[in-house]
């Protein structure tokens, strides 16, 4: 089962996730939301539309803007819509 660790941490852990250009989109339910805290920042893709993000902290350490998700994505992505993804050093372990 996918998980996305960070810190020695499980950030999510999902048999269901979605995989758009080799990241894996994890469900909202699946998140263990502790560790998740919003972040006023937003990127545009153009055919997914506009992202935003999460900043991550496990034990006090931060990793800045680390999950992203789209809150209302274009019609080609609406199967990832709220779903989220990891980078900056986020690993996703089978």
């Amino acid at each position: 089962m996918p998980k996305a660790i960070w810190n020695n941490k499980v950030l999510a852990e999902s048999d269901v996730t979605i995989i758009v250009e080799r990241n894996h989109y994890f469900p909202p339910g699946s998140m263990n939301k502790e560790y998740f805290k919003n972040s006023s920042t937003h990127t545009t893709c153009p055919w997914k539309g506009e992202a935003s993000y999460y900043t991550i902290e496990v034990d006090g350490n931060v990793n800045q803007d680390a999950a992203w998700y789209y809150p209302n994505p274009k019609d080609a992505a609406l199967q990832i819509k709220n779903y989220v993804a990891f980078w900056k050093g986020v690993k996703i372990k089978d």
